[in-house]
């Protein structure tokens, strides 16, 4: 399948600088032909070989030289199958990928791609000279000060939606409920925004988390239908959506990010288009290592130029001139990049009337049954009320988290600092603490290290932190420190219920065990 994808980023180093941009063999070509190309770059340890500027196959020094026949056709010795980057891709993003996907390919080569033409071939040695050059590259200032500000913008506007949500159960008269719901749109709208700028940082740099489970399928075409059919109607346009596939089909995979996905594809055809209907769809089909999952949307907007077309994946469209034209470039750009780091494709096609459809395709493994599926997300509540303590010096983050904590059918009491903590634990029970770091008087990894010098089974209390500082030497920090877990801020509803889950189990096992 053809990859229509073009992603750079100012700030990453991706592909386009560590490619080796060496020239490729004709896929006619015959060994004697490729012996006489490594015999002149004494450098080179493999060739692409492509059909014009389409690649068809890779081939090593080793090989080649090893071929007693001058006179056989490339064709006969080369991989056809090689692993494929795109160029907008980092290569440490690539690495993990292959890491999880194809650690056999980490042995060879493999080709660079900048939509479907060959640009370049890379080696082992090419990823590992684009992370030490990463790992000596200083972090920009401004990245970081980004990063910082999206976390604290994401926090408030989870502080708003709490809210406005509260707002919304009271008894208010028409024209307040309105204006409630008007600014509860606007924060959802301004978080996805956030969420997606956030999410596709993570892809550039190569940490965009999958939490893969057992989903029945049907199931997210029946969420997308739920999710889009009133905003399409309240634009005159009507959402058509489809299953094909066996009602009973469960894979493992991300919901999450499917649905990511499927929002930013009708968000963007919403955008496009003024009358007619929207067709979104998902065809399942098995295969020998799982089942293709192949989702649709196609609109019928105005016809698309050849030159739109080829940057409708780029991060930032500069001569979209609407509104949601930034919504729409991040999250079809965060599209792309959700579905390569699945180890699939997407493209984006003209329609042979107007607007166009935009394919993706992967391969999940299949999972149990739709019954045993539905026990298993069932059992993944916490298996009984538990008692919180929730430790932040910040109105709004305590409120975010006694509804979640809500949500999940637990108590909560709430403390200022570290300090009120430590009282707190030592005059009544918690099942669990979620800890803020930064707080006056005694921080969250002070009062850690506090709860945890106490006799008794209060110093094996479960403590979770909850922080926007969630870098690899910080999160080592606060486990060498005593802490269970670390839940990053914005909190994220499905990322808490996973921790929640695991430290109480723990904590269980460990009375169990005494």
């Amino acid at each position: 399948m053809r990859l229509n994808l073009t992603l750079t980023c100012g700030f990453m180093d991706t592909f386009s600088s560590f490619v080796d941009r060496r020239a490729p063999v004709p896929s006619g070509a015959s060994c004697a032909t490729a012996a006489l190309r490594f015999a002149a770059e004494p450098d080179a340890v493999v060739l692409a070989v492509v059909d014009g500027e389409t690649p068809v196959g890779l081939v090593s020094r080793e090989v080649v030289l090893s071929q007693p026949d001058g006179q056989r056709p490339l064709s006969e010795i080369m991989d056809g199958a090689p692993a494929i980057a795109d160029a907008g891709m980092t290569p440490w993003g690539f690495l993990e990928h292959l890491r999880a996907t194809r650690p056999d390919a980490l042995n060879h080569g493999f080709i660079v791609v900048d939509h479907g033409r060959y640009v370049g071939v890379g080696t082992p040695a090419t990823l590992l000279t684009a992370r030490r050059s990463r790992a000596r590259a200083p972090q920009d200032p401004s990245v970081l000060l980004i990063q910082r500000m999206s976390a604290e913008v994401l926090r408030h506007l989870d502080g708003v939606a709490d809210f406005a949500g509260r707002l919304t159960r009271q008894n208010l008269p028409p024209d307040a409920l309105a204006c409630v719901r008007a600014i509860t749109q606007t924060s959802e709208d301004l978080t996805s925004l956030m969420r997606r700028a956030v999410d596709l940082h993570e892809a550039d740099l190569g940490v965009l988390t999958f939490h893969p489970h057992p989903v029945q399928l049907q199931t997210v075409m029946d969420t997308v239908d739920a999710r889009w059919k009133q905003r399409a109607a309240d634009s005159g346009l009507t959402l058509l959506t489809a299953f094909d596939g066996d009602p009973e089909d469960v894979a493992d995979i991300d919901e999450a990010r499917l649905l990511q996905v499927f929002d930013a594809l009708i968000f963007r055809a919403l955008s496009e288009t003024r009358r007619g209907a929207i067709e979104a769809s998902l065809k399942v089909r098995p295969t020998a290592d799982g089942l293709i999952l192949e989702g649709r949307v196609r609109d019928a907007g105005s016809a698309t130029s050849a030159e739109r077309l080829a940057r409708i994946f780029e991060p930032v469209d500069a001569n979209e001139a609407r509104g949601e034209g930034l919504s729409v470039s991040l999250g079809m750009a965060l599209a792309s990049r959700i579905s390569i780091a699945a180890g699939g494709v997407i493209r984006a096609e003209s329609n042979a009337g107007a607007g166009l459809t935009v394919v993706f395709e992967f391969i999940a493994s299949q999972s149990q049954t739709a019954a045993a599926a539905a026990a298993a997300a069932q059992d993944q509540a916490p298996s009984h009320a538990a008692h919180i303590l929730i430790v932040d010096d910040n109105a709004t983050n305590r409120m975010v988290a006694e509804a979640l904590c809500e949500m999940f059918d637990c108590t909560s009491e709430q403390a200022v600092d570290g300090v009120e903590a430590l009282d707190a634990v030592q005059a009544r029970r918690f099942d669990l603490i979620l800890m803020d770091i930064k707080m006056p008087r005694m921080d969250g990894v002070a009062a850690t290290r506090a709860i945890r010098a106490l006799p008794g089974p209060v110093s094996r209390t479960p403590i979770i932190a909850l922080t926007a500082n969630a870098d690899p030497d910080d999160v080592r920090g606060y486990l060498e420190a005593g802490m269970n877990d670390v839940v990053e801020k914005p909190i994220k509803a499905e990322r808490m219920l996973v921790a929640l889950q695991a430290a109480l189990d723990g904590a269980e096992d460990q009375s169990a065990a005494a």
